[in-house]
Parts: structure tokens; sequence; C-alpha cells
């Protein structure tokens, strides 16, 4: 935020909040949130599906904001979008008496291609010719501000 970037500081400190939120949801004896709802698992399953739908909101409302940006960018939130939808999935057909295991294992998949892509997009904010002899590819999408400013400098 200091340096005037609001989206990075938006995401990681929304995403951080998510961490703390859902560590106190699994938390069962430090917080007693699982532990409210007794015996009744699909009021819980519902609870939580509703917890990550908002997730899912809000992560695809971030997504929107990556399209001016990097593909490799664009591509991570895309990714973390469909996590939260897989585990909302999970969870609301746990609420109907279903099996989501399926759903949540393809989520637990889809969360480590969203790590590899969440350490790609930071070595390539980190690896720049200032201080590194390689650079991470991350390809700017045609209409971002950077392929502007490019395109501008190569007809002067």
């Amino acid at each position: 935020m200091r340096v005037g970037n609001t989206f990075g500081a938006t995401a990681l400190s929304s995403y951080g909040g998510f961490w703390i939120s859902f560590a106190m949801i699994e938390t069962a004896e430090g917080f007693g949130i699982t532990a409210a709802y007794g015996t009744d698992a699909a009021m819980l399953h519902n609870a939580l599906g509703f917890y990550l739908t908002g997730w899912f909101i809000f992560t695809t409302i971030l997504w929107l904001f990556t399209l001016r940006s990097t593909f490799a960018f664009c591509l991570l939130f895309f990714v973390v979008d469909f996590v939260f939808l897989f585990l909302m999935i999970a969870h609301f057909k746990e609420a109907d008496g279903h099996d989501g295991t399926g759903w949540t294992k393809a989520a637990g998949i889809v969360g480590c291609v969203a790590a590899f892509l969440a350490w790609w997009n930071a070595m390539a904010g980190m690896a720049d010719k200032n201080n590194s002899f390689f650079t991470i590819p991350v390809y700017h999408f045609p209409w971002s501000a950077k392929a502007e400013d490019a395109n501008k400098a190569k007809k002067v």
C-alpha cells in the first residue's frame, strides 16, 4: 500500500485474513467454531459453502482486475478462483448428504497448480534486469499498460 499498489495490498491482506479465519474454523478446540454446530454436519457444510462462495466472488472480482496485467498473473487468479469454486461445491454437496471428496481432491490438485503459479509470479516480480541475470516470462497482454508503453516507444 505504501508504494501505491492497492491491488497487491488488498489481495495479500485479504487472503492473509482468509488463512487466519480458515485456521480459526479448523481449530475446533481453540475457537469452538465448528463445535458450535454440534452434530448438525449439514448446517456446518452449508455455512462453509457460503463462506467459500464469498471468497469465490471476491477472487472473481480480483481476477477481472488482472485482465490489464500479465497472462501469468491473470492465470494465477483464474486458477485460485477454481480452487474456491471446487471447495464451495464440495461443501454444498456434503451439506446435501453427498460425498464431496472428489471435489475436495480436485481443489487440492488445482491448488498445487495455483501455488506453482504464485511462485512463478513472485519470481517474475523479483528477477528483473536490475538484480538478476535472467528474467521470468509473464507475457503482457497486448492491451496492458506496459505493452501499450512498449508500442509507443517503438513508434518514436
